[in-house]
């Protein structure tokens, strides 16, 4: 028997799953985990339909979101914003 390997873009099937996903992400993850977990959602979306909402090229996007690389912060604010997502700041404690 042939095991696949787990993709959690199959699973992203809805919104509301969509924004508990990166919502978890931002709260617990590092750089690069963001960066792959915008990846993922891309991927659930399309990346063609991301590429047209942003203006970037599906290459760009596919490289911009790999693992190990260093997007601009501009380019994830197009591709959330695609994504139907927007970065918002929440007080977490005292000063």
């Amino acid at each position: 028997m042939e095991t696949s390997k787990f993709e959690i873009a199959d699973y992203l099937e809805s919104n509301e799953m969509i924004a508990e996903y990166l919502n978890t992400v931002l709260e617990e993850g590092n750089n690069d985990e963001i960066i792959a977990a915008i990846g993922h959602v891309a991927k659930a979306i399309g990346m063609t339909k991301i590429a047209e909402h942003t203006g970037l090229s599906r290459p760009s996007l596919y490289k911009s979101l790999a693992q190990g690389s260093k997007p601009q912060f501009t380019t994830i604010l197009k591709v959330l914003k695609a994504l139907g997502g927007q970065i918002q700041v929440a007080p977490i404690g005292t000063r």
